[in-house]
């Protein structure tokens, strides 16, 4: 964590859960798009549109609708792949084009953040642990990520509700 008088410093979200599935299947829930547009995103929401060029430098866009109708549209940048064991990208909210823009609810959040999830061989199960931090933020947008680790937590949580079901899914 870095810091300078005037910013605070970032505390890193990091949530973690183990799978009941082969690591090889749940690397392949995150970076195959058809398995990535069955389970990703919060509770109630479908992805309508979902493009991924999945490589270093390649992107994941994905318009996400939300139960009450609304769209929102969102995308990883690849920096890293190490198959079948770390993703690192920059994670922003855009627009059908893929350009970078504001979180379309909450202005102050963050632009960018760097996103690191790693899928570790628990027995015959998957860890996978996904680590967040804000990326080039200012001071209130690096302040209003640290009041939201909560909320947060309760949004992966439901995420991989959904990727638990869509693995005992695809295992069957």
């Amino acid at each position: 964590m870095t810091t300078t008088p005037n910013k605070p410093a970032a505390i890193p979200f990091t949530i973690s859960r183990v799978f009941n599935a082969p690591r090889e299947l749940v690397w392949q829930a995150w970076t195959e798009r058809d398995r990535l547009a069955q389970w990703f995103g919060p509770k109630g929401a479908t992805i309508t549109s979902a493009k991924l060029d999945f490589r270093p430098g390649g992107t994941y866009l994905y318009c996400m609708k939300m139960p009450d109708g609304k769209e929102m549209w969102g995308k990883f940048v690849y920096r890293q792949i190490t198959p079948p064991e770390r993703l690192e990208w920059v994670n922003s909210f855009s627009d059908a084009a893929g350009g970078t823009t504001r979180h379309p609810m909450a202005p102050q959040w963050p632009l960018e953040l760097l996103s690191i999830a790693t899928f570790e061989d628990h027995g015959d199960k998957t860890k996978l642990t996904i680590n967040w931090s804000p990326l080039n933020a200012t001071a209130e947008e690096i302040t209003l990520f640290n009041s939201m680790q909560s909320s947060m937590q309760g949004g992966w949580t439901g995420t991989f509700e959904r990727l638990e079901a869509y693995l005992i899914s695809a295992k069957a």
